[in-house]
């Protein structure tokens, strides 16, 4: 039985761990191939300090985002640098990930955070181990703190990422397409039509914060041509100031427990607008749905929305604070979807036609 290690980072709901789970429910699928261990190495190494951290985290985003951006832009977009070392995260995990290794034993370490990825690359480069690592992407860049050379195979969300990682050395054989790894029930050919006398758009965004998304609701003033779902997560402040608008177009949705009530919503939507995460993002592009960004957080957001416009893969609602949304919403959803499909279908067919638990399986046989 081969023992697959998962090492996202902090235990916030975040892409990183949904990545994981995505590809870890489907390798556990097979009975007796695979043991599956997910670990937070700051909770690993600390304990309960990592709750503080991500709420400090959190905290910072929301309040200072523009003095995060600009660290996160020094720290984790340099310049490509070819030696770079952290050595203060190398103080602080390096002898618990070596702990960590030595207790799990796995064939793979499969990293969907940076901090990870480097820290295996460091003890490889200095021949403390052996093992075979993974980097799955989990959003449509690959920031400097990534592991590279040392990293035996690689999961990226793009072909523009694949030639990046090509011409810093990277074999082609170590590089699949992949996109952001997503459930397999998000990968369902939709049955939805769109000729409806109103649509209906998803809204998503709430779940870490609410700030921007209020002030989008306040905007909003729905004249009939859209009812909006709002995806308000574990964020009960949310759900219950939309519940006390009372507004007969505008319907707070409580967490969605299940994989399965949500491809019904993506199914039953004509569109959604939300934030450029990359897993939110990488289901909607897979259910074939017009992607309408309002706002994105600092620092790995900014980033994916630069890629999503360029590839003509979302519409950015850029001045959303000043005019009539739904006006802009309807007008693109009457004369701009069909080019925007192209744009997605050209990008859905870059990707690996086998899924990624598959792909790790016949990268693990020998």
């Amino acid at each position: 039985m081969a023992r697959i290690l998962f090492l996202p980072f902090l235990q916030i709901p975040s892409g990183h761990h949904h990545v994981a789970d995505s590809i870890k429910v489907q390798l556990e699928q097979d009975p007796g191939i695979f043991h599956c261990d997910k670990v937070d190495i700051l909770s690993y190494s600390y304990g309960k300090i990592e709750q503080l951290i991500s709420a400090f985290y959190i905290q910072w985003i929301h309040t200072f985002p523009s003095i995060y951006s600009q660290i996160y832009r020094h720290v984790a977009v340099r310049g490509r640098t070819i030696h770079k070392h952290y050595y203060t995260y190398e103080w602080l995990f390096m002898k618990k990930l070596e702990e960590l290794i030595e207790e799990t034993r796995p064939d793979l370490v499969i990293c969907t955070h940076a901090l990870p990825s480097y820290l295996l690359a460091r003890l490889k480069e200095r021949n403390i181990w052996s093992g075979k690592v993974m980097n799955v992407y989990t959003d449509y860049f690959v920031n400097d703190l990534w592991g590279i050379k040392q990293i035996d195979f690689h999961f990226v969300p793009s072909m523009q990422i694949k030639k990046e990682l090509l011409q810093r050395g990277v074999k082609s054989e170590q590089i699949f397409v992949t996109g952001i790894p997503i459930h397999p029930l998000f990968q369902a050919e939709s049955m939805k039509k769109r000729s409806k006398i109103r649509q209906t758009l998803l809204l998503s965004g709430g779940n870490m914060g609410a700030g921007s998304l209020h002030q989008l609701l306040d905007r909003l003033q729905p004249n009939g041509s859209i009812l909006y779902k709002v995806l308000c997560g574990k964020n009960e402040k949310l759900f219950q100031s939309i519940e006390r608008l009372a507004h007969p177009l505008i319907q707070p949705l409580p967490f969605i427990s299940t994989k399965a009530e949500m491809n019904r919503l993506y199914d039953e939507a004509d569109g959604i607008i939300t934030k450029p995460g990359g897993v939110t993002i990488s289901e909607s592009l897979n259910k074939n749905l017009p992607i309408f960004v309002y706002d994105a957080l600092p620092g790995q957001e900014e980033m994916n929305l630069q890629f999503l416009k360029t590839e003509g893969l979302i519409f950015h609602l850029e001045n959303w604070h000043t005019l009539d949304v739904e006006a802009q919403i309807v007008n693109i959803l009457q004369n701009e979807v069909a080019k925007n499909q192209k744009h997605i279908k050209a990008y859905l067919e870059q990707i690996e036609k086998v899924d990624s638990s598959r792909l790790i399986q016949q990268l693990l046989t020998p």
